[in-house]
């Protein structure tokens, strides 16, 4: 049975100690196993986005945007498969698990214009001798905790925008 693993540092690491099974709601049967994190493993990921940080918030915006640009035409290109999975592994109808991709996508599209949303502005002479602007800035490292009812839309409400902005 295949186990789902972490990717962590572009390794698949899974904790043999504790794993779970995943049925396909439609047939009853377990069709994988999924590796529970260990406190360990979480803070080795925790680490490794943390060490990746500096270099990725240093990323010209535009090569950030054009990572967005690339995972959005990975998923369109396979959204077949992806809507497969997440009927099996969701119990959702194919056209549910389709229009959940669907807006995931609108939202990666969204990340794909983060140039243009992190400009900030400036204002010139707001007081005597004082210039105002604004700059955005990444902060560092983000995490979510999403609902397994929208396994796909969510996470792609998430993570697309704070890894475009750094």
């Amino acid at each position: 049975m295949t186990t789902i693993g972490h990717l962590i540092n572009g390794e698949m690491r899974t904790d043999a100690a504790r794993s779970q099974d995943v049925f396909n709601p439609a047939t009853g049967l377990a069709t994988k196993q999924v590796a529970l994190a260990s406190k360990e493993t979480v803070e080795e990921a925790i680490a490794a986005a943390q060490a990746a940080f500096p270099e990725w918030r240093n990323t010209p915006v535009g090569k950030r945007a054009a990572v967005m640009f690339r995972f959005k035409a990975l998923l369109e290109q396979n959204a077949d498969k992806i809507c497969q999975m997440i009927g099996e592994e969701h119990g959702k109808i194919s056209h549910d698990a389709a229009g959940e991709l669907q807006r995931g996508i609108e939202n990666v599209e969204y990340a794909c214009g983060v140039a243009e949303l992190l400009k900030g502005e400036h204002s010139k002479n707001v007081g005597p001798n004082i210039d105002s602007w604004s700059e955005f800035q990444p902060l560092g490292v983000v995490t979510g905790i999403t609902p397994f009812n929208f396994p796909a839309m969510v996470p792609l409400w998430m993570y697309p925008m704070a890894i475009a902005c750094g």
